[in-house]
C-alpha cells in the first residue's frame, strides 16, 4: 500500500485510471476527505489543501476531526487458533490480550 503523511496525518495513495491521476484518501478521520494530483508534488499539495479544508470545517462544526478508537474490538478466529494461541501465552506467561497486542504491533504501518 503507498502512504503519503502530512502534518501526522496518512493518506493511502492509489492510481485513478478514470482520471488518470493518482487520488489520496485521507485515513483515520471522522469524515470522508480525498484529493487528486498527477505528481507526487502536487498529490502533497492537494493533500495539505483537502486536509485544510476539512480540519476548518471540523473547527467551524466543533467536530473531533480524528476518528475516536476506544482499544477494544472484536476478533473472530476458528477455534484451534484460539486454543493455540491461548497455550502459547500461557507458555510465554503473558495473558492473551498481551500476546494479541504484540502480534498486532509488529503488523502496524507507520
Amino acid at each position: 500500500m503507498n502512504l503519503m503523511k502530512v502534518d501526522g496525518y496518512l493518506a493511502k495513495i492509489e492510481y485513478a485510471e478514470e482520471t488518470d491521476q493518482f487520488r489520496g484518501e485521507i485515513l483515520g478521520l471522522s469524515g470522508g476527505a480525498d484529493f487528486y494530483g498527477s505528481s507526487p508534488d502536487e498529490l502533497r499539495r492537494e493533500f495539505r489543501k483537502s486536509l485544510d479544508v476539512f480540519l476548518e470545517i471540523c473547527k467551524e462544526q466543533g467536530i473531533e476531526p480524528r476518528r475516536q478508537y476506544s482499544g477494544k474490538f472484536n476478533l473472530r478466529i476458528p477455534p484451534e487458533l484460539h486454543e493455540r494461541l491461548a497455550i502459547t501465552a500461557e507458555v510465554q506467561g503473558k495473558s492473551l490480550n498481551a500476546l494479541a497486542q504484540e502480534a498486532l504491533q509488529r503488523s502496524v504501518m507507520a
